[in-house]
């Protein structure tokens, strides 16, 4: 690459034997996007035009699975391109923004299983309050706040490595992760004290909210009857599981962008791939499989998708 064009673009060193297995990964990854935008859409579909299912909880499930397909469209389409192409470059100001993106939507995540959480907590724990505190107003803030937070956090970050000098113009990624970072000269102090701000704002803080408050939850449960340590266990497994997923997921991003330059590439691959194929499948099959009233409803949907395609 000449030295204006250094300037501008970065390449993507985190693909290996890209020409030899070109189409084998194009095949693979096409077929699992499809899977994430047919499984997060069918569900997102099903709690839309079922009326029993316009409830907080389930509401929250379709923002959360609407962030998952945002999430995939983030990095598929260009991980296709890639695929496809002679050289796996990305212009800079294309890399922060998918940066951005990426990293604002994972963070909403935190935000939307707090909130998750806290309708949990007044379903069980104040039944009869629950109607006039999860009412559309709360549910709307709570939206709106899980969104625009994390969008000015990591929008600070973005524009402060805009800024930044780039000495390096190899990525070892296959997408712009925080290993954006290490392309920079030297990370001025703003990125470093507003990404420590971040971790606690975005993540730390939501995550000990969550445990908080299902700690609660799980206490309260334990000393009432049957009936409502069966409704809390319904109901809150999913989540739990959803979140520890995100978590270990955040731990696996961290830990690329911190690793030593002789840190194995196929490993570092695998870590990567970890992030972008497990969760964005993963959510849609749990609360598909796992939520009662959503399992009913689509088991409903594919027996009525059954009977139509049979008459034709």
């Amino acid at each position: 690459m000449d030295e204006e064009l250094n300037t501008t673009y970065v390449t993507l060193d985190g693909y290996i034997e890209v020409n030899k297995y070109r189409y084998v990964y194009f095949c693979i990854i096409f077929t699992l996007y499809i899977i994430i935008i047919c499984s997060n859409s069918t569900i997102m579909y099903v709690i839309w035009i079922h009326k029993n299912l316009h409830e907080p909880m389930y509401i929250f499930i379709a923002a959360l699975l609407l962030n998952c397909l945002l999430y995939s469209t983030t990095i598929y389409p260009k991980l296709l391109i890639d695929f496809l192409s002679e050289k796996q470059v990305v212009s800079y100001s294309a890399c922060l923004f998918q940066f951005f993106i990426f990293y604002t939507l994972g963070s909403s995540e935190f935000f939307l299983l707090a909130a998750m959480a806290y309708d949990r907590y007044v379903a069980i724990c104040k039944p009869l309050e629950y109607p006039t505190i999860m009412n559309k107003t709360t549910v709307s803030i709570f939206l709106v706040v899980s969104w625009l937070i994390p969008a000015f956090h990591i929008a600070v970050q973005a524009i402060g490595s805009a800024e930044a000098t780039l000495c390096n113009f190899n990525l070892k990624g296959i997408f712009c992760n925080n290993a954006v970072y290490t392309l920079q000269c030297v990370r001025s102090r703003l990125i470093i004290v507003f990404g420590v701000v971040a971790l606690i704002d975005l993540i730390i803080l939501p995550l000990l909210f969550i445990v908080f408050t299902y700690t609660n939850i799980f206490i309260i449960s334990y000393q009432s009857c049957k009936e409502v340590r069966k409704k809390a266990a319904e109901t809150c497994l999913p989540h739990l599981l959803v979140l520890i997923s995100i978590s270990c997921l955040s731990i696996y991003d961290v830990s690329i962008a911190r690793v030593e330059s002789d840190f194995p590439k196929t490993a570092r691959l695998l870590m990567t791939l970890q992030i972008v194929l497990y969760h964005p499948l993963f959510n849609p099959f749990i609360y598909g499989l796992k939520m009662k009233e959503i399992s009913k409803q689509l088991k409903r949907f594919f027996c009525h998708a059954r009977i139509i395609t049979v008459s034709y």
